[in-house]
């Protein structure tokens, strides 16, 4: 666990800005708030080696669900699936081949 702009990120060697074991690129600056329990976590791949349940999908695009790990804004999924790979508080670069497991964080009906 790494405490990132203060909050708690777990997963598997979390780094300062939110990068893991599984994804550790430049662009790899954001985590996910599952939830199925709230607590954030750098990738679905994390999750399935920290937690102890199946992970759920967001349904609700108004839920604040995503961090970045360069300023600390806390998006909604809305603002994230909109944002364009761009964080709208600090400008900073997402990771766009994040697009490629929405499915494990996002309903598809959730825009």
């Amino acid at each position: 666990m790494e405490v990132v702009h203060g909050r708690e990120v777990y997963g598997v060697d979390v780094g300062a800005e939110t990068r893991c074991a599984h994804y550790d690129s430049d662009v790899d600056v954001i985590a996910i708030r599952f939830a199925c329990c709230g607590e954030y976590y750098p990738c679905y791949e994390c999750h399935e080696a920290v937690a102890d349940h199946e992970a759920a999908v967001w349904e609700d695009a108004s839920a604040r669900a995503v961090l970045c790990g360069v300023c600390g804004r806390e998006l909604t999924v809305g603002e994230y699936l909109d944002c364009e790979n761009t964080c709208p508080g600090c400008g900073a670069s997402f990771n766009p081949g994040c697009r490629r497991h929405y499915d494990r964080y996002f309903a598809a009906d959730v825009h």
